[in-house]
């Protein structure tokens, strides 16, 4: 089982990096294998927190971003991660689940019919930090979808491919790293299955920025709009049937 959740974690991480929507793989392949829900979570959450704090970690010292225009995310994503992880016994999935796929389905429609126009942003404007929060909210509840969301938030509001990659992995990070200290805290986390599956996505997320710097964005935004038609498509079979 080990070696199985060591190569899922690198293709999850892989994909996810790249376009998110990586826990289409590693959620099912988890649940598969025998693993409670919240076990699962935790341990998708548990390999966020390595994979995406290496990956943000490759970009600073490559100067595609700064701490200074990570930080102002910190407690959002923070606050959104707790309050999903709290919620998690609480509010059904489906809930968010409706909510991610209209957003999806949208950002989708939009990227097909407009396209992405980067242009460098002096600052984040604030109505924008309420839809993050409510990612992170949705990433500590359940996840899978959270890193394509935030990807088209920020490729909307203006920002380079990369930076919008970066600023993805650090709000991953931190949101991850709040909802994951709940799950430990309730008993959620088996290190067997946790710690095969992020030494995998550690891999992977070092894979995908090396690959990211190096591809077009002609080809990033097929990439990224052939997952999300993707996700739509498993989330609207959830949903529905």
């Amino acid at each position: 089982m080990e070696v199985i959740l060591f190569f899922t974690g690198l293709i999850v991480a892989l994909i996810g990096t790249l376009a998110g929507s990586g826990g289409l793989i590693g959620m099912p392949v988890m649940l598969l294998l025998g693993l409670p829900i919240h076990t699962a979570i935790a341990t998708a959450k548990f390999s966020n927190i390595i994979s995406s704090f290496s990956s943000f970690i490759y970009l600073v010292r490559d100067r595609k971003i700064t701490w200074k225009e990570s930080l102002p995310i910190l407690p959002i994503a923070l606050a959104g991660g707790l309050s999903g992880a709290f919620l998690s016994d609480k509010i059904s999935p489906s809930l968010l689940e409706w909510m991610a796929f209209f957003f999806l389905l949208l950002a989708l429609a939009l990227s097909l019919l407009k396209g992405f126009q980067p242009k460098e942003r002096k600052k984040t404007h604030y109505r924008v930090y309420g839809l993050l929060y409510f990612i992170s909210t949705y990433d500590g509840l359940f996840g899978p979808g959270q890193a394509t969301m935030l990807m088209y938030t920020h490729l909307f509001h203006g920002l380079s491919y990369i930076k919008s990659m970066a600023l993805t992995r650090f709000q991953t990070f931190v949101s991850c790293l709040g909802a994951f200290t709940v799950y430990f805290q309730n008993g959620h986390v088996e290190w067997g299955a946790a710690v095969p599956f992020a030494l995998g996505a550690l891999l992977g997320a070092q894979l995908a920025v090396r690959l990211a710097s190096r591809l077009s964005m002609k080809y990033l935004k097929i990439l990224l709009n052939i997952l999300t038609f993707i996700l739509i498509l498993q989330l609207g079979k959830n949903l529905f049937f």
